[in-house]
């Protein structure tokens, strides 16, 4: 999910109407392809190409069969404007390094979807003007990627502010009008009763917009979740407001539903396995779900050394595994088949006391790279920082490098 430009108004948006969007992605510089079908831009799994120790796509198209990744996150510039930035820091007018993941992936028969958002961070919804303004700010990101599909993101703080999510789902609105074809979809976050509060006041904004994605998707972890038969009974509840929103019957809403899960250990120490991936995949196949991804192939490996229980890592699952097992999860709800799976590796942990960097203190400055250990594990800064204590966070500004 992070320079500085003025926000684009609505004249602006007007004008870039105007000019025909669909040309701009055609003829972008970024070597746009042909798209792949819906159901591969339904079954990407997230991935954070700049941080979180990326895996190489490359390596997990081959592994898995996955031809699709859902890039995270495109967020407002940390320092304040209407410009996308990749996880506030990063213009993507000026980017090379994520236009070089995609140019991979696409060099396989790959392609990306983008998503906007996430959890934390300033969303472009906050800061815009407008929904127009908004717009503009993300077809930005579609014509410098030449996308064909887009994710919307839309949980805390941002869905709990109701311009915000006027700006989002007008823009999302906005773009789908103007990208013939361009496949959406809006997650948020998900409840025993299928979402929150929040969560259907997002549903009746796009309602009285009359905008219609593609999904709407539902996060079934963090919020007291255990095992597979909790998300489904979530998702059966989540269907149920989708139809008393929208007035659709079951099967249409089902065909606007979607699952976006979290692999291994969630935030909060909840545990989904593989077991659990397959429960949930045989429910959204056969009650026909448009979607079914996960945060994230970050994390879509094994701890090492194996902390399995212990820890919620941004780079490692905390169940046993073999390298991409959940990919191939999606790669099944996209209709095709993986490789047979290899035998799960029996990881040797590190000893205690062995390998470890100099001891975390609270009053040093470090930047990012800097290394030092805590609690009997390394860490390492991604920027520079003060008196944070070492802890496990997708957002946080240490990455936990193991056990030393």
């Amino acid at each position: 999910m992070r320079r500085l430009r003025a926000c684009l108004g609505a004249a602006a948006a007007v004008g870039l109407a105007a000019a025909g969007t669909t040309a701009l992605v055609a003829g972008s510089a970024s070597g746009a392809t042909s798209a792949l079908s819906n159901r591969w831009y339904a079954a990407a799994p997230y991935l954070m190409p700049l941080d979180n120790d990326p895996p190489d796509p490359a390596a997990i198209m081959d592994a898995t069969g996955l031809k699709a990744f859902q890039l995270a996150f495109v967020l407002a510039p940390n320092g304040g404007g209407c410009s996308p930035t990749w996880g506030g820091t990063a213009a993507v007018s000026s980017d090379t390094a994520v236009q070089s993941v995609v140019n991979t992936i696409r060099a396989k028969g790959g392609d990306v979807s983008v998503s906007i958002g996430g959890y934390g961070g300033t969303k472009l919804g906050q800061v815009c003007s407008d929904a127009a303004a908004t717009a503009a700010a993300y077809q930005q990101v579609i014509t410098k990627y030449g996308l064909h599909a887009i994710d919307f993101d839309l949980e805390e703080p941002e869905y709990e502010n109701t311009a915000a999510i006027k700006n989002e789902i007008g823009a999302a609105k906005i773009l789908q009008q103007n990208n013939p074809g361009l496949y959406v979809s809006v997650t948020t976050a998900g409840t025993a009763d299928g979402t929150g509060w929040f969560g259907k006041q997002m549903l009746l904004e796009a309602k009285a917009q009359g905008f219609t994605p593609n999904n709407f998707s539902i996060m079934p972890f963090d919020g007291g979740f255990n095992g597979a038969a909790s998300q489904t009974g979530a998702l059966t509840n989540f269907n149920q407001i989708l139809q008393s929103t929208f007035g659709w019957d079951q099967a249409t809403a089902y065909a606007h539903e979607g699952f976006s899960g979290m692999n291994g250990r969630s935030d909060t120490g909840e545990f989904f396995t593989q077991t659990d991936f397959q429960t949930v995949l045989d429910y959204a196949t056969s009650h026909n779900m448009d979607r079914f991804t996960f945060w994230s192939l970050n994390r879509d490996r094994q701890c090492t050394p194996a902390d399995n229980g212990g820890r919620t890592s941004g780079t490692c699952s905390s169940v046993a595994q073999s390298s991409w097992d959940f990919a191939k999860y999606s790669v099944k709800f996209a209709g095709a088949t993986p490789p047979s799976s290899t035998p799960t590796p029996t990881p040797t942990p590190t000893p205690p006391g062995t390998g470890c960097k100099q001891a975390w203190s609270s009053t040093a400055i470090y930047t990012a790279g800097n290394e030092v250990s805590y609690n009997n594990h390394n860490w390492k800064a991604k920027w520079w920082t003060q008196n944070e204590t070492p802890v496990a966070s997708d957002w946080g500004v240490w990455q936990d490098e193991g056990a030393c």
